[in-house]
Parts: C-alpha cells; structure tokens; sequence
C-alpha cells in the first residue's frame, strides 16, 4: 500500500538528486546540518513537485533501498531513476540503484543492479552524468583507488600507505547500457580530456556531452569541454570569446534549447556562494551574463532540471559556503523563464492569481480548461503561502541577528 502525505514543501538539503519526468519534479537523498553535525536524509523517502499545482508531496519508499547519502549522481531513463555512487559515514560507494517513477498506484520500489557485465567505475561522489541513447555516461568525480587502480586519469589528494588507498579526482568515462545492463569503458579515440575534477556539471546538446568547471585540489576552474558521444573524441578546452563566468564548482548546467546551456550558481574561487546566471551559445562559442536574477537567493549543490515550457527549476542547495559555514541549507524552488510562456499558459496564470475577482466566472469554463484552471488557483496559493513563510523566516532570521549585535 503506496504511503503519501502533502506538504507545503520538500525539506531544506545540499548535495541531493533530482529529475523532472512528465509533470513532477522529483527529489531524493542529500543532507543537512544539525549542530555542526552532517545528517544524511532519509533514503526511504522522495518528494514530488506537481508542476502544474505547485504542490508538494513526499512518499515513502519500498524495496531494496540505497544508502543515505549526499552526492551521489542521478538520472532518469524513460520514467526510471538512476542513483549511482555518494558518499556516507561509511565511505564512497559505486552501488546503482533504480525506482520507476511511473507507477499506477503511487509504489516506488528500489532495485539494486547487482546482475551487470563488466566493471563499474571505482567508488566515487561529486560526478556527473550525461544520458545518451539509453545510457548513463558517467565523468570525473572525487573518490578513492587502491594502489593497483591508479592510473593517468587520477589525481591524488591524499593516501593511506598501510592499506595502500588514494583518494583524489577523476577524470575517466564509464558508461552502462540499460538495455543490456552492462558497464563498458569506451576507447577515447582523441583530443585532449578535461583535467580531473569534482563538483563539476554537464549537460548534453545532440550527441556532445559538455562538461563545465569544477574543483581539483585547491583549483576551481572556469574551462568549457565536450566529449563526442558517438566518436568517443574530446574537444579539448573551447575556446570562448568576450567574457567568462567566473571560476567555480557546485554550480549547475543546463540545456534550454538546441544550442544554448544555462549556468547557474555555485561556489566560486575565493570561496564567494554565488548567484549569477549565464547562457552560453555553442554555436558562436559566447557567454551572455543574465542582468535580473536576484542577487540575494546564491546556490551551490543545488539542482536543475528543465520544465515543460523550458523554465529550469532550481531546488535547494546551500546558500553558505559549505566548507567553512554549513548552516545555509535551502528548500525553496527558484524558477528562471528563459522563454516567454505560451498564452494559454500565460492565461492559466492570470486567472490563477485573480481567482477572486473571476470567481463567479471560472465555474462557466468548459470542463478539461476548468480543471487547468483549478490547478492553477491551487499553484499560487501555495506558492504565495510559501513566500509568506519564507519572508516571517527571514524578518525572524534579522529580527535574531540584530538583537544578537546589540
């Protein structure tokens, strides 16, 4: 029996996953801190986002369930969600987990993937992952090797000489195949790699897998690369022309359209959280600096996921910086058009946020536009309840801070 409960909104948490499938977003795993103390999420647990009511929903799951954890990658083939690798209180896993997430009767069962051919990456978090006819192709990530395993697409960090581990960054490529259920690590035919790395993004656009930034050692980086997911043939650093986003990792990178990313946030070299936004165009190879983002909402180990009519949905993440303030945990959804809206859609809205003024004539629309509208009313309702939380919790977050001063 499917166990649901609604909620006005997900948990506060950093380094969590999240896909959008259909009309939901969903979001699992991550942590939080709790008295300087990192509190791995329930693994037990996903949260839903109806996009078109606004409304969230968390719902416990079944089967054979990962890890709690932070960091880990995840993705979603055809209704499924793949979790692959984080890290807990035990150390760094290279486990890969499923749940379909279009059930009839609202179920959501883990499996584990333990029947596979060929040898999966070593245990890793902080990578990322580009899907591409069917597969999961994984890139770079910081993780730990035994002596045997190390190789030119590693960079050490640190070492246990008794048990003969390294930790450090990744740079090599692993793919599993879903239809087979098999890990293969293609032959790279040229061009030169990215450097190893961590907390990078990446994102696909046709069959080129771009990758964007990140963190080896104490190097944050700003360099823009694609891998050709046919060929198996880097591109070595693209060269850009006019401004650059700054130096960064925990950032995001998505597709908007067939040519153009969106960047979004995240920890910059001086260790500033960060808050601007970029599109990049692959086609003349620029950046172009969005001007109306809000300065006050920065995000690093957040999500992003794209919606249906092109908007990228930000959820959660750390307003801090992780390494030295670890408090700043968030749970609000930030929205980025980066289209104008369709005019039903645009409709939709303006009936929804002056129900009261129509109400005596919304219940006159036919029945499939009356129930469009419904959940439009029901959308910002809770997002405007939402907003009036968040702004008494910042006034009280003052309020304490100014007394605390004085």
């Amino acid at each position: 029996m499917a166990d649901s409960r609604p909620f006005c909104v997900a948990e506060e948490r950093s380094g969590h996953c999240a896909v959008v499938d259909g009309n939901c977003l969903y979001v699992w795993g991550g942590y939080v801190s709790i008295e300087d103390n990192e509190v791995y999420l329930p693994n037990d647990e996903i949260w839903t986002y109806d996009i078109d009511s606004g409304l969230w929903t968390m719902h416990l799951m079944e089967g054979e369930l990962p890890t709690s954890m932070s960091g880990s990658c995840g993705a979603c083939v055809h209704g499924k969600l793949y979790i692959f690798g984080g890290y807990d209180d035990k150390g760094y896993s290279n486990r890969l987990y499923f749940v379909n997430l279009r059930t009839r009767d609202g179920t959501y069962v883990w499996k584990k993937i333990t029947s596979f051919e060929g040898q999966p990456p070593t245990p890793r978090d902080k990578l990322s992952c580009w899907v591409y006819k069917d597969r999961l192709i994984y890139f770079g990530g910081y993780g730990c090797r035994r002596h045997s395993e190390l190789q030119d697409c590693f960079d050490v960090h640190d070492a246990s000489w008794e048990e003969q581990m390294f930790w450090g960054w990744h740079n090599d490529v692993h793919v599993f195949d879903t239809k087979t259920q098999s890990w293969f690590q293609p032959e790279i035919q040229g061009g030169a790699p990215p450097q190893p790395r961590a907390a990078h993004t990446c994102a696909v656009l046709g069959n080129k897998g771009y990758v964007f930034g990140g963190r080896v050692l104490q190097t944050r980086m700003n360099d823009l690369h694609y891998l050709n997911l046919d060929t198996w043939t880097w591109s070595g650093r693209i060269p850009v022309t006019g401004e650059n986003p700054k130096h960064r990792s925990w950032h995001t990178l998505t597709p908007i359209a067939d040519d153009k990313l969106f960047l979004f946030g995240g920890l910059s070299a001086d260790n500033i959280p960060l808050s601007d936004g970029w599109i990049h165009n692959v086609i003349t190879n620029c950046w172009k600096q969005l001007t109306h983002l809000p300065k006050t909402r920065p995000r690093l180990w957040h999500t992003a996921c794209l919606g249906k009519e092109n908007e990228i949905m930000v959820f959660g993440g750390s307003k801090d910086d992780l390494l030295s303030l670890d408090t700043g945990h968030c749970n609000d959804l930030l929205i980025f058009q980066t289209q104008p809206y369709s005019l039903l859609r645009s409709c939709l809205d303006c009936i929804g946020k002056n129900a009261i003024i129509l109400e005596s004539q919304i219940s006159l629309l036919p029945p499939k536009l009356l129930q469009q509208v419904l959940k439009k009313i029901t959308f910002w309702t809770a997002a405007n309840h939402r907003e009036e939380q968040r702004a008494q919790k910042e006034e009280s977050e003052n309020k304490y801070q100014w007394i605390s001063s004085n």
